[in-house]
């Protein structure tokens, strides 16, 4: 049972990535979000990003950084530990304009049975077959951004490469590029990041032994084909403001659409071809010192048991400090909605360095 039930998930993986498919979810784990700050806001922070995590969030916003240097490093863990997710970025002033930033993702889930060896043909058990193997995702991001002459306004991109791996039974490499611009006035930011802008391609490719092979055939399934899945463009369009709360405290709300446009999905406001989410984050600041946050998002219209249908959320909420070039943040984020609650505990560390002199 347990070699036809590791058998049946290898070939439900294999059918989300036939050939030449496009899916609605493709790469999600790059939607998850990057550092403790921004996932505190409820990730309604396009416009707000000063630092390396623009890499991700709006490569143009790399220009409001205001240091020479800085690190970003990250660790998150969810369903009790099981998937571990880490962030690491880097980001230097190449002059007075323009910012060079290098990021590193990974989610994976490690030390995963492998049974497909477990039962012989004539029926035995041999739990000295049983080995482990890792799932996991692994994305590399090249940001540039630059001031453009028009006051203001800062564009950026990146270009990412993609590797995604299931043990030695199947691999993919992917390409894309994003490109976004943020656009300052006053105490007002606005933002647009379009992700995967030329679509993003991850070529699979699957490798079995003869025993792996003996496995899919006795139990009725097809063996997985080499193929092709791609990733649409996306928008996500943001605008917050900085509002002074007398001469100690600071708020900045922030408001984003992320929009999509392969169909209708689960969303609050959703359509064919186009369906928009939108979530909300606030973050307050005692002197650029201590910060609270607050955001929400995924909204989604779910049915319960009854059949009756109502609108989903995710609330998040954050602590940050900053002193003296570091900067430590923690998010309390839940993954699940208001009737359960899978909460994950997310931490990151922030270094900001200047050159001597400066």
């Amino acid at each position: 049972m347990i070699k036809q039930l590791f058998s049946i998930a290898i070939a439900l993986f294999s059918v989300l990535s036939v050939s030449s498919q496009t899916r609605k979810y493709s790469n999600e784990f790059l939607n998850i979000g990057v550092g403790a700050r921004a996932l505190g806001m409820g990730n309604a922070f396009t416009a707000r990003v000063n630092d390396v995590t623009s890499a991700y969030w709006n490569p143009g916003g790399l220009t409001q950084m205001e240091d020479d240097f800085q690190v970003g490093l990250m660790h998150a863990e969810y369903f009790a530990g099981i998937a571990s997710y880490d962030y690491g970025g880097f980001a230097t002033r190449i002059d007075d304009k323009s910012v060079f930033g290098i990021s590193v993702l990974r989610f994976g889930v490690d030390d995963i049975p492998n049974t497909t060896q477990l039962i012989d043909q004539d029926g035995n058990i041999s739990y000295d077959k049983v080995t482990s193997f890792t799932a996991a995702d692994y994305a590399f991001l090249l940001s540039y951004a630059r001031e453009t002459k028009i006051e203001g306004l800062s564009i950026g991109g990146n270009a990412k490469v993609i590797y995604r791996n299931v043990g030695d039974f199947a691999n993919a490499y992917g390409f894309g590029l994003d490109f976004s611009a943020l656009y300052k006035r006053g105490n007002w930011l606005f933002s647009a990041v379009g992700k995967d802008i030329t679509s993003t391609f991850n070529a699979w490719s699957y490798t079995f032994n003869d025993e792996t092979i003996d496995v899919f055939q006795s139990t009725g399934n097809d063996l997985p084909e080499n193929g092709l899945e791609i990733t649409l463009p996306q928008l996500v369009l943001g605008v917050g403001r900085k509002v002074a709360l007398g001469s100690k405290f600071s708020m900045f709300p922030e408001l984003d659409f992320g929009v999509t446009f392969d169909g209708e999905r689960n969303n609050l406001i959703s359509s064919d071809p186009v369906s928009v989410d939108p979530r909300f984050g606030v973050e307050f600041a005692f002197q650029e010192f201590i910060f609270l946050r607050g955001g929400v998002g995924n909204f989604q219209k779910t049915t319960d048991v009854f059949g009756v249908r109502e609108n989903s959320f995710q609330p998040n909420f954050g602590l940050g400090f900053k002193y003296k070039g570091f900067s430590i943040d923690y998010a309390l984020s839940d993954i699940g909605d208001r009737s359960v609650a899978l909460y994950s505990n997310l931490f990151s560390l922030r270094i900001d360095l200047n050159k001597k002199g400066s």
